[in-house]
This record gives C-alpha cells, sequence and structure tokens, in this order.
C-alpha cells in the first residue's frame, strides 16, 4: 500500500497511530463516504471523523467533525472569528488539498488550512480520520491529531 501524503505525514511526526484499512465498496444510498466507513470498521460513528472544507468570510477553513453529526456552519464562522460560513465546493475543496472527496485527511494537505476540530473527539482516548483515501482511516490520540494540525477545538457539530 503505498504511503499517501498524510501517512507520511504523521509519519515524520512521530505521531503514534494505526492504519484502519476496510472495504469502501459500493455507494449505499442515503450513506455517506464517512458512514460507510464506521459501519465497514465496525466503530462507533461518534468516533469517526469527516474531514469537511468551508469557506469562512471566503477563506478556505477544514471542520473535521464527527460522522453521525453535521457541521454547524455558524458555529465554525465564529470558531474562526468569522462573519459567515458555507461549503466549499467539492472541486475547490480537491484542488486545496490535494485529496479526492471522500478521502479528504486533515493531515499532508497541498496547502495547510485553518482547521477546527469539534470538541467531542476529546471524549475518547483515540479517535479515526481518513489517511487520505476512500478505504483507509488512521486512529491516532485525538490530542495529537489537533498537535499535528494546529487546530483549535469549539463546539462546530450539531
Amino acid at each position: 500500500m503505498a504511503a499517501t501524503p498524510a501517512i507520511r505525514a504523521l509519519e515524520q511526526a512521530s505521531v503514534p497511530h494505526a492504519l484502519r484499512p476496510y472495504d469502501p465498496g459500493p455507494a449505499v444510498a442515503g450513506a455517506g463516504y464517512g458512514e460507510a466507513a464506521a459501519a465497514a470498521l465496525g466503530v462507533d460513528p461518534r468516533r469517526l471523523f469527516k474531514t469537511l472544507v468551508a469557506r469562512v468570510d471566503g477563506a478556505m477553513t477544514v471542520a473535521v467533525v464527527p460522522v453521525s453529526g453535521e457541521l454547524d456552519l455558524k458555529a465554525l464562522a465564529a470558531a474562526t472569528g468569522g462573519r459567515k460560513a458555507v461549503m466549499a465546493e467539492a472541486s475547490d475543496a480537491e484542488r486545496a488539498t490535494g485529496y479526492v472527496r471522500g478521502g479528504i485527511s486533515p493531515f499532508g494537505q497541498r496547502t495547510r488550512l485553518p482547521t477546527v476540530v469539534d470538541g467531542s473527539a476529546l471524549d475518547f482516548p483515540t479517535v479515526l480520520v481518513s489517511a487520505g483515501r476512500r478505504g483507509l482511516q488512521v486512529e491516532l490520540p485525538p490530542d495529537q491529531l489537533i498537535r499535528l494540525t494546529g487546530a483549535r477545538t469549539a463546539a462546530v457539530a450539531r
């Protein structure tokens, strides 16, 4: 398995982590990539986090939220000191991060974007996030997720 930029970033930073591959299978009607990953891995969806890209006052910003919830755009704007947040177009998110939709990782992005991790991540000893491609998650302590991305934490999921 070829290393993704996310895996290389974790290894270069000596962050303890475990790769969790799974068969992404065909898209299931009504289920997103995160929900499918949680089901395939048998993981509580509150512990598996999706990486979303939004624009806060026009600036690309990453939000890392549990797949069991959804991003609260008003809370994201407030957490970053902005006034208005909207979801970024998928093509813009892919171009900025270097990853495809459904495989966007908070690590090893083409452009390091401001990042906010939902505070619920701290409720678990480890969390899972995309390792940079569909079918591969990485499990690590939430404090390492926050440290390596330079993220702030806030209640940005509902």
